[in-house]
């Protein structure tokens, strides 16, 4: 229980971010950056009667019945809960504070803004969770026609760019583009961060004790591999184990000071499944 409000709680923070992003950066800029966020920027436009949070209301539930439509009920509640959150939260925004441009500069905006979005857009995605939308555009394309998701997706999100390029001129589509491309790096750079951990490899007299140290003191799991010294010939033992920073900080002081001439290297580990880890998805 303590996870599944751990996980919206997450959600929440995520999707609050991205309608910040939205409404302070790319909305009073009109840039248009793909999705159901962007798309209802357009639609905006020319229905502006409707405020934005109230367009991407009403759009999600249309997907959301397309989607059940076509693609069955493999719709995850965190997933409803992120995209209509995100609807509301925009909704909430625009009724009660009256969103306004924190920037006027369409390169500070793009770029600011792509940062506080990725950013969101990741924390959402690091829950398994997405906010909907367009994705389910995507998810269409690739049943129906074979297209991979990642290039489903980009077909959408140039679609709505060539929108947003048509309805707000030329300039602010090609800033739209850095957009696009930006928020991919952001998201992907955000949830390697999240889940990145340290991949460690220790060679030492004292295994024994080190092994003790991880498995008892630590709390850790780790692997004995049974190697041979490439220039005395003579076996050895290697202890291989993951762990985060600070768990890392705290076994490296350990191996200082039982054995300062062990050998150890540490590499990234981007994402990491298993016992003590995330769940295997």
């Amino acid at each position: 229980m303590k996870v599944k409000v751990k996980e919206y709680i997450f959600i929440t923070i995520g999707f609050i971010f991205v309608a910040f992003g939205v409404e302070y950066f790319f909305m009073p800029n009109n840039l248009a950056t793909g999705g159901i966020t962007g798309l209802s920027l357009v639609i905006n436009h020319y229905v502006p009667m409707l405020s934005t949070g109230g367009i991407m209301i009403i759009t999600n539930i249309i997907l959301f019945s397309v989607g059940f439509l076509f693609l069955g009920s493999g719709f995850g509640a965190k997933t409803l809960y992120a995209s209509f959150g995100l609807a509301a939260a925009m909704w909430f925004i625009e009724r009660f504070f009256k969103p306004f441009a924190l920037t006027e500069d369409l390169m500070l905006a793009s770029i600011i803004g792509t940062l506080i979005l990725g950013t969101g857009l990741a924390i959402v995605f690091s829950q398994n969770a997405s906010t909907g939308g367009t994705d389910i555009i995507a998810k269409i394309l690739n049943k129906f026609f074979g297209i991979n998701m990642g290039r489903s997706m980009q077909t959408v999100d140039f679609f709505v760019v060539i929108t947003g390029a048509i309805t707000f001129g030329l300039n602010r589509g090609l800033y739209a583009v850095l957009c696009v491309l930006l928020n991919g790096m952001v998201i992907n750079r955000v949830i390697s961060g999240f889940n990145s951990c340290k991949e460690v490899m220790i060679m030492s007299s004292n295994t024994d004790e080190i092994k003790r140290y991880i498995t008892t003191d630590m709390d850790r799991g780790c692997t004995i591999l049974n190697g041979e010294g490439g220039y005395t010939g003579s076996v050895t033992r290697v202890i291989y184990c993951v762990m985060d920073t600070r768990e890392l900080i705290r076994l490296k002081r350990y191996i200082r000071q039982i054995d300062a001439k062990a050998f150890v290297t540490v590499n990234e580990a981007h994402e990491v499944m298993g016992e003590g880890f995330n769940n295997i998805s």
